[in-house]
C-alpha cells in the first residue's frame, strides 16, 4: 500500500506556485487547514485564486493570506467577518465571486464528480444570473452553473491514516469532503495519524484514493468567529 505521509505542512505544499487555484476547506474557522495556511504564509506564494466557503477573519485564516496580499481573487459563499477583505473589494484590489453556498457546495461537488455543468433556481432573477444560460425545466428557470476544481485542494480532518483514508468531526465535514475530490492534487493535514487498515471502513468519510499527501498537523487553535454565552441565573 502506498505511503502517503509528509513530514509537515511545509513539504505538503510543495508544487504550490504564483497564480494557482486553491481549494481551502473549512466552515468559518471550523475544519480549516491552519498549518497548510502557514505554511503558504512563509511561502510567500501571490497570485492565488482561492475557493473557500469563508475569508476567514482579520488575523486568522485565509484573513492572513489576504494581509500579506497573497490573494487575487475569492470564490466564496460567506466573507461577513472580514474587514480587511471588504477594504481590498471595496478598493479594488480584490476580485471576488460570491456564490449562494448551496451552489458553491455543488459546484464543487460537481468538480470532484467530472461533471462539468449542471443546473440550478438559485440567483435566478438576480445579480447571479448575469450571463449565464437560463432554461426553464416544468415550468421553472434555472441557472446552468459550472464545476469548480482546483490545482491544489488544502483539507483539514480529525483522523486520518497513512494510505489517506479521512474521517472528519462535526461541522468540519460540510466543506473538506467534497474539496478533496475536486483538486489535482489533495493535501490532508489530521490531528491525529494512524497506520493503514485501523480505520474502521464504515466511518471513512474520504476514501484515500482521493489523497495524495497527508500529514499530522500541531498547535491548533480552533478559533471560534462570535462566542455566544448564556449569562447565569440566580434564584
Amino acid at each position: 500500500m502506498i505511503n502517503k505521509v509528509v513530514a509537515n505542512a511545509e513539504q505538503a505544499i510543495k508544487g504550490i506556485q504564483d497564480n494557482m487555484t486553491l481549494m481551502l476547506g473549512g466552515f468559518g474557522l471550523c475544519g480549516i487547514p491552519e498549518n497548510a495556511i502557514t505554511a503558504l504564509l512563509k511561502a510567500k506564494t501571490k497570485g492565488l485564486t482561492i475557493i473557500s466557503n469563508n475569508a476567514g477573519v482579520d488575523d486568522f485564516g485565509i484573513g492572513l493570506l489576504l494581509q500579506t496580499h497573497q490573494v487575487k481573487k475569492m470564490i466564496s459563499s460567506y466573507v461577513g467577518e472580514n474587514a480587511e477583505f471588504e477594504r481590498q473589494l471595496l478598493s479594488g484590489e480584490l476580485e471576488v465571486d460570491l456564490i449562494p453556498q448551496g451552489t458553491l457546495a455543488e459546484r464543487i461537488r460537481a468538480g470532484g464528480a467530472g461533471i462539468p455543468a449542471f443546473y440550478t433556481p438559485a440567483g435566478f432573477g438576480t445579480e447571479v444570473a448575469e450571463g449565464k444560460e437560463v432554461r426553464e425545466f416544468d415550468g421553472k428557470m434555472y441557472l446552468m452553473e459550472r464545476w469548480l476544481k482546483a490545482d491544489f485542494s488544502l483539507v483539514k480532518a480529525w483522523k486520518g491514516d497513512t494510505a489517506g483514508n479521512l474521517i472528519y468531526k462535526g461541522t468540519a465535514r460540510n466543506f473538506n469532503p467534497m474539496m478533496a475530490t475536486a483538486g489535482k492534487i489533495t493535501v490532508a493535514e489530521v490531528e491525529e495519524l494512524v497506520p493503514a487498515g485501523t480505520l474502521d471502513p464504515a466511518h471513512i468519510h474520504t476514501p484515500g484514493v482521493y489523497v495524495q499527501r497527508i500529514f499530522e498537523g500541531s498547535n491548533y487553535e480552533k478559533r471560534i468567529e462570535q462566542r455566544t454565552v448564556s449569562q447565569a441565573t440566580h434564584q
